[in-house]
């Protein structure tokens, strides 16, 4: 299946040059040509790679690379015709992943794009954001935020990976030793009733709030979050 590529840029003619050349390569093309636009397609469609001028009208391509890099961990390359060294590091630390300065010749620009997918495969790429689920929870491990039933739920960094960690083994009991080497650490030094005590925050954060039963205690073995 053909990657999918944003390209915001307010100058027609040399976006459609670009669109042209990345269609004939093989790609699938859409264009805006504002900031504003091009924020909004970014965040409602599903792209493999954008190609964000820093220079737009409505919005400006750093404004958009912060605004998309809240939400997605998809490539960006930069296009812009300012070559300032303050420039290029201001847009790598805001997250872009590439930075081409115009003018640019169409295979050093089809180049980058191949470099920046290889180390962002399409596959991971589409599998950014993943939700974990169980029952009427919702965890989104990117945002750090944890659902019930569309009603936000408070954890700490503790509560959260233990819970992360029993729901990307659900319906699997887990020893307490086990939650303590992968969530605690193999270097902690304690006694594992910490276990206990945290799965008790969640159940009353959880289970009890919203009369749910979703950590199942497996007596001698450990926990489980099961759908049924």
């Amino acid at each position: 299946m053909a990657e999918k590529v944003l390209l915001i840029e307010d100058e027609e003619k040399l976006a459609r040059m670009v669109e042209l050349e990345l269609q004939y390569e093989g790609y699938q093309v859409e264009k805006a040509l504002d900031g504003r636009t091009g924020l909004e397609r970014a965040l409602s469609g599903t792209f493999d790679l954008i190609l964000l001028d820093i220079m737009l009208p409505a919005l400006s391509g750093m404004e958009v690379l912060r605004r998309v890099r809240r939400e997605s961990q998809v490539p960006v390359i930069m296009l812009t015709a300012r070559d300032t060294v303050v420039d290029k590091v201001s847009g790598l630390d805001m997250g872009a992943d590439d930075y081409i300065t115009k003018p640019f010749a169409i295979e050093e620009l089809l180049a980058r794009i191949r470099a920046a997918l290889r180390k962002h495969p399409a596959q991971a790429v589409a599998e950014e954001r993943q939700l974990l689920r169980a029952k009427g929870l919702s965890m989104d491990p990117e945002r750090h935020e944890v659902t019930v039933d569309g009603q936000h739920v408070e954890l700490t960094r503790r509560e959260f990976d233990l819970l992360r960690y029993l729901l990307e083994n659900k319906e699997k009991v887990i020893s307490r030793e086990s939650l303590l080497d992968n969530v605690w650490g193999f270097d902690f030094v304690g006694e594992t009733n910490a276990v206990d005590v945290y799965i008790r925050f969640l159940r009353s954060k959880i289970d009890e709030r919203f009369g749910m039963k979703l950590i199942h205690t497996v007596r001698g073995v450990g926990y489980v979050i099961r759908e049924a």
